[in-house]
Formats: structure tokens, C-alpha cells, sequence
């Protein structure tokens, strides 16, 4: 089961992961912020602001993430 061990915020929409399998990747998530949870998201200044919550990252509005999903995008 992936998770993500860290979490570190890059610039625009990318952020650098790093998965529990010690694989690191940067994920641009500026093309998957589709539906009415992610539309919050598009304010940069929201965006920048996550948290890991148990095995991925998440903000303060719930919107999140599947760690499989950031992993298969990510390079």
C-alpha cells in the first residue's frame, strides 16, 4: 500500500513526494483539479497550504488525493 512519507510544496501547482517504497516524485496537479471539492484549490495561496493525513496529502477543505493516482502522474 503507497503512502506518502513527505510532502514539500515546488512552485505553481507541482509538489515533491516521497513514497513510502523511498521512491521521491514531483506531481503537477494543475490538470487534475476538476469538481467542485478542487475548486478552492485553484487560489495558489490555498493550494500551498497541505498536510499529510494518513497516507497522502489533504487540505483543509478535505479535498485529497490518491496516493496510487500522485504516484502514476508524478515523474
Amino acid at each position: 500500500m503507497l503512502e506518502i512519507k513527505k510532502a514539500h510544496y515546488l512552485e505553481g501547482y507541482k509538489i515533491e513526494l516521497l513514497f513510502n517504497n523511498g521512491i521521491q516524485k514531483t506531481v503537477d496537479l494543475q490538470n487534475s483539479l476538476d469538481g467542485q471539492v478542487f475548486q478552492s484549490l485553484k487560489e495558489l495561496s490555498f493550494f500551498r497550504n497541505f498536510k499529510i493525513n494518513f497516507n497522502t496529502i489533504e487540505w483543509e477543505n478535505g479535498a485529497d488525493f490518491a496516493p496510487e493516482y500522485l504516484y502514476e502522474i508524478g515523474q
